[in-house]
């Protein structure tokens, strides 16, 4: 026996309303977009086109597509027609927008503005619920796959290489063209390997390649050939060599360093994606990949703040993160992050200009706490110094005297100050020994007393009680996020290009991941349910406070 089956059924029963559960995230998701009033998301309306989509319905899109682990527009087109939760934050079930939409969409500009928007919302929805303290902030990196392909690269040691070559080329060749007295047009002071000059020499050369077909037009045969066709062929072959090869290489150079920028390479497929060591090696070869380097500051899990960065190394991208915050909204006392993070310019940027206590190890921190380290007598940190008559006396008794400052400027522009030390001269055999190095020069050690405070006022607040317990939270609190954006939600390659583009997909994602983790608070903790009815009276009174960041409608962090 089996159950009736007919597939030509006569009737058909229609629900008048689309159900879903109190705790489902599209329900905390439409809460939360809504209560972003329209006005500052897209201004006024244009009177003429057809109408557009509500921005903040597409964003609602977008959430919950990237918390369910859909990051295609063809396939969140598909989950717009096919699934209930998202017709449910559509409304209209007539109205699923194409998947171009919605890829221009995450692509937009005015998007970008609307995710600082949400952000700065997201916070003070923390902060009225008591889901944030003032005690501290953790900040961490990880690499992100670009959309691009791993042979693409672009290296700037090899694009100077080259460039050097085509120059010396084109001196020659400049050379060449004076020679056959060319009439140049050019200043004998201009450089022949510049862009204009080359353009010129093209000008000149089509110039006069032209006058000689006019001669050769009205001239009668020569025996032994004629001196304005040799003339032309010769011509002819060093325009090729101007236009066809070195004009066009010329201008790919300027604008590879265009693209280059501060960096040291690029993708040809994504030209914003920088080349990075990635810890996804599965052939375990240290290949770089294109890829983005994507900063966040969480606190209770949840990422507050986020800045896509196209530096591979931590430790330069802690200053321009740190401006972004706006720590009036989420003040703190400490800064938290990793030793990738610590460096001389970072301690003095978080206590000198913001006022904070960096909860930053250095690099060998962990390796100064070993009883190895501390027992090393021929490290410098373990010899004996004397403060009055300032000189360090090291492991075979040799005494390393002041003897000046000097001083040393990186690429990045930061000066560090040392104090040199040399040592005594001896006239012993063994002190001698000691005191000299291999080629017979005095040895000398260069202290830089700044990076020592620092490094002691950072062992100090490492050390403490309470500086104990906060930087044990670090595990706790950034490497999750990052291991459920890779592991849970499946996101470890981009689907857009370009920085501001990654930029709006990177801010979707993480503020999906944050709404997934509230669903589930609201599931678990029930005096949480009163979030969603009185999120949108709280917000309607914040919001006027909140105006003055704002400029012309335009988002600009305190």
């Amino acid at each position: 026996m089996y159950r009736h089956y007919n597939n030509n059924q006569t009737s058909l029963t229609l629900p008048l309303e689309i159900s879903i559960s109190e705790t489902h995230i599209v329900r905390a998701i439409s809460a939360f977009v809504d209560t972003i009033p329209y006005k500052l998301v897209y201004g006024e309306e244009s009177a003429f086109g057809r109408p557009q989509y509500s921005p903040l319905m597409m964003l609602k899109m977008m959430l919950f597509a990237y918390s369910r682990k859909v990051f295609s527009g063809r396939k969140i087109q598909q989950m717009a027609e096919e699934n209930i939760p998202m017709k449910w934050l559509i409304g209209d079930p007539d109205v699923v927008p194409s998947y171009r939409t919605i890829n221009r969409f995450r692509t937009d500009p005015q998007t970008t503005k609307l995710i600082a928007l949400m952000y700065l919302q997201f916070r003070q929805s923390l902060i009225d619920n008591n889901l944030l303290s003032d005690e501290a902030i953790f900040i961490d990196g990880t690499k992100i796959l670009a959309d691009a392909n791993k042979y693409s690269f672009v290296w700037r040691k090899s694009t100077e290489k080259f460039e050097s070559k085509l120059d010396q080329k084109t001196r020659n060749l400049f050379k060449d063209l004076i020679q056959n007295k060319v009439n140049l047009a050019v200043e004998s002071e201009m450089d022949p390997t510049d862009l204009q000059t080359l353009e010129a020499e093209v000008d000149a050369l089509d110039t006069e390649i032209d006058e000689l077909d006019q001669q050769i037009k009205t001239e009668k045969v020569i025996p032994g050939g004629s001196p304005r066709k040799q003339r032309r062929r010769k011509l002819k072959h060093l325009r090729h060599l101007v236009k066809d090869e070195y004009l066009p290489r010329k201008q790919k150079y300027r604008q590879y360093h265009e693209w280059f920028g501060d960096r040291n390479s690029f993708s040809k497929t994504d030209h914003d994606a920088t080349f990075m060591r990635m810890k996804e090696d599965p052939m375990q070869n240290g290949q770089l990949k294109p890829g983005y380097n994507l900063q966040i500051a969480t606190q209770s899990q949840f990422v507050l703040y986020y800045q896509v960065n196209q530096r591979p190394t931590d430790q330069r991208t802690l200053i321009p993160f740190l401006k972004a915050m706006n720590f009036a909204q989420t003040p703190v006392n400490y800064i938290v992050a990793d030793a990738g993070y610590g460096s001389e310019p970072n301690y003095q940027f978080v206590k000198e200009k913001l006022g904070k206590i960096p909860l930053i190890p250095y690099t060998m921190y962990l390796k100064e706490q070993s009883k190895k380290y501390r027992s090393d007598l021929s490290k410098v940190m373990n010899w004996e110094y004397h403060a009055e008559e300032d000189y360090y006396v090291d492991n075979h008794h040799i005494r390393f005297s002041y003897h000046g400052m000097s001083h040393r400027t990186d690429k990045n522009g930061f000066t560090r100050d040392f104090k040199v030390y040399r040592a005594d001269d001896y006239d012993d055999p063994e002190g001698y020994y000691w005191s000299t190095t291999r080629m017979g020069n005095q040895r000398r050690i260069n202290i830089n007393p700044h990076w020592e405070s620092q490094k002691a006022y950072v062992r100090e607040q490492l050390s403490s009680p309470e500086g104990k317990a906060i930087f044990a939270k670090r595990k706790l609190e950034d490497e999750p996020a990052f291991g459920n954006l890779k592991a849970n939600l499946r996101f470890r390659r981009l689907s857009v290009r370009g920085l501001r583009q990654v930029n709006n997909e990177l801010g979707i994602i993480l503020m999906a991941a944050n709404m997934n983790k509230l669903a589930k608070m609201m599931a678990n903790l029930s005096h949480i349910f009163g979030w969603i009815e009185k999120l949108s009276h709280i917000f309607q009174k914040k919001w006027k406070m909140r105006l003055n960041l704002f400029v012309g409608g335009t988002y600009v962090p305190a």
